[in-house]
């Protein structure tokens, strides 16, 4: 109190404006945070109910028909689901791996070399980022049918190799970052090209690398394009979008909505793994920044 009879009136109003701003702020942030984990909160509900429940009611209250539907789950011989999650998660992992790999590696080139064409292919990978993928989809198929294949991993790995959008995060993350004078002493030191970019530049790109990886992860475990045009839904090397879009087959004779919600939160679980494991860089590079700052 004494401090507060201290303060002079124009004081004590920019003391309560402050406070209302805060408070605004904070009911604004809760507001947002819970729309955005409404969606996921109702699967997790949704998961513990029956299908007469889930078609006759809406209730956040969870069910008692978890193990039930986790049961129906395992034995649909129809749907393999662990059998895509696989797949997925082998084309996921491979493409979110080399493209940030290869991405930075070729940010690297532009960043740290000084050579001639070297404005002209900054420009064409950026022309090359606005081009729709749908664009070439058709000739890309056709080739892979060609070469026999179709229905392989392949296809859906080999082309996330180039990704013009981790390229260029990565290279205006590389700008602020990564001054070329710690390139230049690890090659005065002896250092070889790769040695330097593999221990030395990569682990100061860990923060944007990690973001990158999270990104490039989650768009290829989401994939439906490439494996719809790629793939059969009951290959053996089907992807989990394919198998989830192909329950709606089931519409008609076995449909089953809390084995599906069942399938759907199962389907989520490798990328929030995924996320918890790399965003521990995410909240290092940001604290990292603000000290710079």
């Amino acid at each position: 109190m004494a401090k507060t009879s201290n303060l002079s009136a124009e004081e004590i109003r920019g003391h309560r404006f402050l406070v209302v701003r805060r408070i605004i702020a904070y009911v604004v942030l809760i507001l947002i945070c819970v729309i955005a984990l409404f969606p996921f909160i109702t699967l997790l509900v949704n998961m513990t109910k029956d299908h007469a429940t889930l078609t006759s009611t809406f209730s956040l209250i969870p069910g008692k028909e978890f193990l039930n539907n986790w049961q129906k789950v395992l034995a649909d011989e129809n749907t393999p689901l662990f059998q895509s999650m696989v797949n997925s998660f082998i084309v996921a992992a491979a493409s979110c791996i080399l493209s940030v790999y290869f991405s930075t590696l070729t940010a690297y080139g532009l960043h740290a070399y000084d050579f001639r064409l070297k404005k002209i292919a900054f420009v064409t990978i950026m022309v090359i980022l606005m081009v729709p993928t749908q664009v070439s989809a058709l000739g890309f198929v056709t080739m892979m049918k060609s070469w026999g294949l179709y229905e392989s991993y392949i296809p859906l790995i080999f082309p996330t190799i180039a990704s013009p959008a981790v390229f260029f995060f990565i290279k205006q993350y590389m700008e602020s970052s990564l001054p070329l004078e710690i390139v230049e002493a690890g090659r005065i030191d002896g250092g070889q090209e790769f040695y330097i970019f593999n221990f030395v530049v990569l682990p100061i790109l860990k923060p944007a690398m990690a973001v990158q990886l999270i990104f490039q992860f989650v768009a290829s475990w989401n994939n439906y394009f490439l494996p719809q045009l790629l793939m059969a839904t009951n290959s053996k090397n089907a992807t989990l979008p394919l198998v989830i879009a192909g329950l709606q087959a089931e519409a008609n004779s076995n449909f089953d909505l809390g084995k599906i919600y069942m399938m759907l939160g199962l389907a989520i679980i490798p990328l929030i793994i995924v996320y918890l494991c790399l965003s521990k860089f995410i909240i290092r590079g940001i604290a990292l920044g603000s000290v710079k700052g």
